[in-house]
């Protein structure tokens, strides 16, 4: 399985994911799920990967096909002239590869549901998050929706929905993102170390962090046991309230 969250407010964006996938309790592996392109001074641009792993491979490598080698009258993600264009290029690239791919792995008795987080700024427009799911369509994080979640959400989702709105400091974003990890690393074996985290600060159109937070990080797990103790403490607190 895997959990990825993706955060969006005024005052830049950040993402982050982690890296364990598994086809039952003998059978996990690690595989990178975030994808970052930086062009300093013009674009920055992640993207989380969720659901059938050879379909979700083959459409990062298929956008990054078209980079290394680029085609008159072709879009990529490095050249198009909005994020709204990057969403589109994602869901055009996802539908090839479904149509390529996906009746034969259905006829195996495999899905193919998946879904790409695709977010960032361009030079001149502003700050961007998309969902692009299956079918290659998608949807965009908004006031009411300053984040998105794939796979293994509902763990996480709390502290999320308490904390999080759209003029949030982004450090605050950052704590979280990871405690909203650290708690479905707790509670699902299907989500693992290590994780990549990738933060972007409005208009600085480059990554202010944009890297891998490994098993034995040590303020990673300083922040998971002040976590666990302040809500063994708030916990102890609520007895004068119980009715």
């Amino acid at each position: 399985m895997t959990y990825c969250v993706a955060i969006k407010t005024n005052a830049g964006m950040v993402f982050l994911s982690d890296t364990r996938t598994n086809a039952g309790v003998d059978n996990i592996s690690k595989y990178k799920k975030m994808f970052t392109w930086e062009v300093p001074g013009n674009r920055v641009i992640t993207m989380m990967t969720s659901g059938n792993l050879s379909i979700t491979q083959a459409v990062i490598s298929l956008l990054q096909e078209n980079i290394d080698n680029p085609q008159d009258g072709i879009d990529t993600i490095l050249n198009a002239d909005s994020l709204f264009r990057v969403a589109e290029i994602v869901g055009d690239a996802m539908r090839v590869i479904q149509n390529r791919y996906g009746a034969n792995i259905s006829q195996m008795g495999e899905s193919t549901v998946s879904s790409i987080i695709v977010g960032g700024q361009r030079a001149g427009g502003d700050m961007r998050l998309f969902q692009v799911y299956s079918a290659g369509n998608f949807i965009e994080a908004g006031l009411d929706t300053p984040y998105f979640q794939n796979g293994e959400h509902k763990y996480g989702k709390p502290i999320l929905d308490r904390v999080i709105g759209v003029d949030t400091p982004l450090n605050f974003c950052v704590t979280a993102a990871l405690l909203s990890m650290d708690s479905t690393l707790r509670s699902n074996l299907s989500v693992g170390m290590p994780l990549d985290l990738s933060v972007i600060v409005r208009d600085e159109l480059q990554f202010s962090q944009n890297r891998r937070i490994e098993e034995h990080d040590q303020n990673y797990l300083a922040l998971s046991d002040a976590w666990s103790n302040a809500l063994r403490n708030a916990f102890s607190d609520m007895f004068q309230y119980t009715v």
